[in-house]
């Protein structure tokens, strides 16, 4: 069984290999992989979700897809990333091996995580205004290099994961032991990696060891244009991501843009101008939205974007997604393409962890509360397991299941507001109380103790879910509901 399936992942690998670099076969290929996107999800749906959530997965899907044969089209994507797109985005996380996940779910009855979010340092050399994990130059912590690596190796014994997410701080200031981030991604050949970085340093040396490797991806952050993001940034930041895009596309590294919106730039970020210049003349493949959390260096709840503006946001995000094929993913508004929140593991698996440059286990970024540090389980004898179970990691895991999971079709909980830090903070307040966890910095204990905060959470969620719940409800449920009175 193990051999046909190595077999069949190289197969895959073999034929995606061919059939891209083959203009006249890759319009063939993109039909066949959405029919199959279309056959697995809507006609087997062996998940028996709502039908519409379904069809948000396959529109989701198919611009990814889109997108992907674009960055082909124009040579955006050069030969070691098409490699390695093939032998490992395609043959190992995608096609995923089933033995590893098949032994998971027999020893704990659910699928294990997909990922890890790793935040490997803190330092930064910006500073920039809101940064959600209140990075600059002067906070050096790192995780110690043989840390990483364990942690890298483990979640593929472990859970069979070959994606790994890495943020920060700048992941490119990381240095231990005379290691950088880059010999972690050439250590690490067998797994993909999507790196969250504010681009300054992407040098042309830099730029051509990631095409030589060809597994990472990077998804740049830009706040609009110029002004936006220097705004944010500092003065000639984004002169100097432009750069770092021309150095990218002249390596062959497949790239994207990470946004963050406000209440002063939601629409600018997904206006038909920015889409124009960083899609079509940059050669962006995807766009990653994270809506501001306040949290982090000087949070604040008045530059989150409104309940009004969130809703306008869904509307122009699907609409970019569904009538242009462009892979953009807004990580609230896209909350039917994950089936909801997937921190904390994943209430059925397929979620993920996240750690920090202490070692600080929480259940994801924007929940900056924490029970376990990777560094005191390992000195325990412990791995990765152990904190996928750990007590804050499976209460959070309980609630994904009573709000979505577990649910008929027709009574699923909204997922237009998924998020239990954001769109219901009494509940993750709560499990943070009920576990004892502790804020992971002096930002989460201010949040803790502010009432005010508090209330103003609450105060949002409320108001985001009366909103969408119409929609949800017309959209997404009825059908389920139609069908169960049949």
């Amino acid at each position: 069984m193990r051999i046909s399936n190595a077999i069949s992942r190289r197969a895959v690998g073999s034929i995606v290999n061919y059939t891209v670099t083959e203009s006249l076969l890759r319009p063939t290929v993109v039909r066949l992989l959405e029919w199959a996107a279309y056959h697995h999800m809507v006609e087997r749906n062996s998940d028996n979700l709502p039908i519409e959530v379904q069809l948000d997965k396959v529109a989701m899907l198919k611009a990814m897809i889109h997108s992907a044969e674009a960055g082909f089209s124009r040579g955006l994507i050069g030969p070691m990333a098409r490699n390695k797109l093939a032998e490992v985005f395609l043959g190992k996380i995608v096609y995923k091996p089933k033995e590893v996940r098949q032994e998971f779910v027999e020893k704990h009855g659910m699928r294990p995580p997909g990922f890890v979010l790793l935040s490997p340092t803190a330092r930064c050399n910006l500073k920039c205004k809101g940064c959600y994990a209140g990075s600059d130059a002067t906070r050096k912590t790192t995780l110690p290099y043989d840390v990483v690596n364990r942690i890298l190796n483990e979640k593929v014994k472990l859970w069979g994961s070959h994606f790994t997410v890495i943020s920060g701080g700048e992941p490119f200031m990381y240095r231990d032991n005379g290691k950088t981030l880059l010999d972690i991604f050439e250590q690490h050949l067998d797994q993909y990696f999507l790196v969250y970085t504010n681009g300054t340093l992407i040098t042309p040396e830099v730029a051509r060891r990631l095409g030589e490797l060809g597994n990472v991806t990077l998804a740049i952050s830009v706040e609009g244009f110029e002004k936006e993001t220097d705004d944010r940034r500092g003065r000639g930041v984004f002169r100097r991501i432009l750069k770092a895009f021309e150095n990218l596309r002249n390596a062959g590294v497949p790239f994207g843009i990470s946004t963050t919106a406000f209440k002063h730039n939601c629409d600018r970020i997904q206006d038909d101008g920015f889409i124009k210049f960083f899609f079509e003349e940059q050669g962006a493949m995807y766009q990653w939205i994270f809506q501001y959390m306040p949290i982090g260096r000087s949070f604040t709840l008045d530059m989150m974007v409104t309940p009004e503006q969130r809703l306008r946001m869904y509307d122009r995000t699907w609409e970019l997604v569904r009538e242009r094929n462009l892979f953009v993913a807004d990580f609230w508004n896209s909350g039917t393409v994950s089936s909801g929140c997937i921190a904390a593991g994943g209430a059925y698996g397929g979620g993920y962890i996240y750690i920090d440059w202490n070692g600080t286990i929480a259940p994801c970024a924007f929940y900056p509360f924490s029970v376990h540090n990777i560094k005191d389980i390992y000195t325990d004898g412990g791995n990765l397991d152990t904190a996928v179970f750990s007590p804050l990691l499976t209460k959070i895991r309980n609630w994904q299941r009573e709000y979505f999971d577990d649910r008929p079709n027709y009574e699923r909980g909204n997922l237009l507001v998924p998020c239990p830090i954001r769109d219901h903070h009494r509940r993750a307040r709560a499990v943070v109380d009920e576990v004892n966890a502790k804020p992971i910095d002096k930002d989460g204990a201010h949040a803790l103790e502010d009432s005010a905060y508090g209330r103003g959470m609450i105060e949002y969620g409320k108001k985001v879910d009366c909103l969408s719940c119409s929609l949800w409800k017309e959209r997404y449920l009825a059908p389920a509901r139609e069908k169960q009175s049949a």
